[in-house]
């Protein structure tokens, strides 16, 4: 009698474990078709794995207790099926265990049907039938290599950028998008790859650096590579954009990511260049465009200091000039003033006119 009265004690773990399981298969509910948290039946993990092994330390002693009676009977035989049956139940309940570290998530899912995102932290059990997908939600880089793209204006350039990302919508990432295909591509390129969880990011990153080289593509042709191409002074372009560019560039990489569950933290250029096929000619054409801004500085300058030459002189009453000698020193001062030579001076030992 006391044999089967700790027997009975013991049962209470698998009846859990049984009653957890008819309450996820026959109650009926909407399927979730966005991110939720995960409400089913959650147990701490530590005790639950001290019990278990008390339970299955007890069944096995229960089992040779039986097996070594005396007299065999039918309620013996009974009772060693029993004994296997909860056997079985106990060690289903060690594939419940599950860990969660910070800024990573589990994703519930019970015989097809998602049931929530475990992303409490913790050693918790739950029930064993559930399918635990996991999925770091830490940050990551992607560096892309540089591209050839054309710009507003059809030159070619090439243009590169770093990107910031983490998955922010576990059920997007898992269900909205054909992780299995990517995974296979995965594999061809990198041959066997052990770690599951690695090579689902792997496939993350696939898809983010397809999605960013078109968003790039995109920003990259709507604008003038510099002022030259540029419609006006105060037009936007990639080289002078800075800030807006970067902010343009991300909304783009957001809209396309969204549909993974992808939250874009930074994105940003970081090499921006003419093709090395028209590099030397731009080369040529930003020096002269340097050369000719500098030139108007100059005369700027040169005729402002003429002008004033010219107007404290007659303020003064020093001389009295008239156009000829007016325009001759104009000319002699444009000179000394533009010249890229240094002039020589030269001493005038007559009159004025001679």
């Amino acid at each position: 009698m006391t044999v089967w009265r700790s027997h009975y004690y013991i049962d209470i773990f698998a009846i859990k474990m049984i009653s957890e399981f008819y309450r996820l298969t026959l109650t009926r509910t909407l399927m979730k078709t966005n991110e939720a948290v995960f409400e089913g039946t959650k147990l701490s993990g530590i005790p639950t794995l001290l019990f278990n092994l008390l339970f299955t330390g007890g069944l096995i002693w229960l089992f040779i207790y039986l097996v070594s009676a005396v007299e065999p009977s039918t309620l013996t035989t009974v009772g060693i099926a029993g004994t296997l049956l909860l056997f079985c139940f106990s060690f289903l309940a060690w594939f419940g265990f599950v860990q969660v570290e910070p800024n990573e998530a589990r994703v519930m899912v019970f015989f097809g049907r998602y049931h929530g995102t475990l992303k409490e932290n913790g050693f918790f059990w739950v029930n064993p039938f559930y399918a635990k997908k996991k999925l770091t939600l830490r940050a990551r880089n992607l560096d892309a290599t540089p591209i050839k793209v054309n710009d507003k204006a059809g030159n070619p350039i090439m243009i590169g950028q770093v990107l910031v990302w983490r998955i922010s919508d576990t059920y997007k990432a898992s269900f909205d998008i054909d992780n299995a295909s990517e995974n296979v591509v995965v594999k061809a390129q990198s041959g066997v790859i052990v770690d599951q969880l690695a090579q689902k990011m792997k496939a993350y990153e696939n898809f983010v650096k397809v999605q960013s080289d078109a968003a790039l593509r995109q920003v990259a042709g709507q604008y003038p590579y510099d002022e030259a191409d540029a419609a006006g002074k105060d037009a936007l372009t990639l080289r002078g954009g800075g800030d807006e560019i970067n902010t343009l560039l991300e909304k783009q990489l957001s809209e396309r990511l969204a549909i993974a569950g992808i939250e874009v933290v930074e994105a940003r250029l970081n090499y921006l260049a003419y093709a090395p096929e028209i590099a030397a000619v731009m080369l040529r054409r930003q020096q002269a465009d340097a050369i000719i801004s500098a030139r108007e500085k100059i005369v700027e300058g040169a005729v402002g200091m003429v002008k004033l030459a010219l107007d404290k002189l007659k303020a003064d009453g020093i001389i009295d000039l008239d156009d000829d000698k007016r325009a001759a020193m104009v000319s002699n001062l444009l000179v000394v003033l533009c010249g890229e030579e240094s002039t020589q001076p030269i001493v005038n030992a007559g009159t004025l006119y001679n």
